[in-house]
């Protein structure tokens, strides 16, 4: 009999272990949140370095697979930034997107890119596989929508002519950066939970 593995979600939210479930459901694996007392300090440089980070904490601590990701908006004019920041840009949404509007100003150039680092750790915390997915887009001078979170309302994706925030989430997960990294991520995942 097939008997669905457990795959540790390094996060203690449930909204990104629904959303993960999402994109794993046929694949038999049953998803399941860290433990509640499972710190983790993300001191890596680099998204996929956060993200191999917290999977293997994770894993060692629990001793199965486990995932973990990392993300953020990257903007050219302004070097990369908020990067591996993005969270810690503000104490809200809105914080957030003023601070980034505020410095960005009036620049011409508006291009960024959303990236999406994913890693899968064995149980003895060593990575089995990490990927990253990036969506290009631009920096709108004002948010425009009520979906999604963080900055989806300034950013613009010129392929789908809508902001994160407009779209409906299957449109979104089609185009977005984790969308993307899933789409890379899943036929590499049965090679190594299925090796021939």
């Amino acid at each position: 009999m097939n008997q669905r593995k457990l795959l540790v979600v390094a996060t203690g939210n449930p909204g990104k272990l629904k959303e993960m479930q999402l994109y794993l459901q046929d694949l038999g694996w049953e998803l399941q949140l860290k433990p509640d007392d499972l710190e983790i300090e993300e001191t890596g440089d680099t998204f996929i370095a956060n993200a191999c980070l917290k999977a293997s904490v994770v894993a060692t601590a629990t001793g199965q697979w486990s995932i973990a990701d990392d993300s953020g908006l990257m903007v050219d004019a302004l070097g990369g930034k908020p990067g591996i920041y993005s969270a810690r840009y503000g104490t809200t949404d809105a914080d957030r997107i003023s601070r980034l509007l505020q410095e960005l100003g009036s620049a011409q150039n508006r291009q960024a890119q959303f990236v999406c680092a994913i890693a899968i750790a064995r149980p003895d915390g060593t990575i089995a596989l990490q990927i990253e997915g990036i969506c290009r887009g631009e920096i709108l001078h004002s948010p425009r929508g009520s979906g999604g979170f963080g900055y989806d309302p300034i950013f613009y994706v010129p392929a789908g002519q809508q902001t994160f925030a407009e779209m409906t989430p299957e449109i979104k997960r089609s185009y977005s950066h984790r969308g993307q990294a899933f789409q890379a991520l899943i036929p590499q995942m049965a090679t190594i939970f299925n090796p021939k």
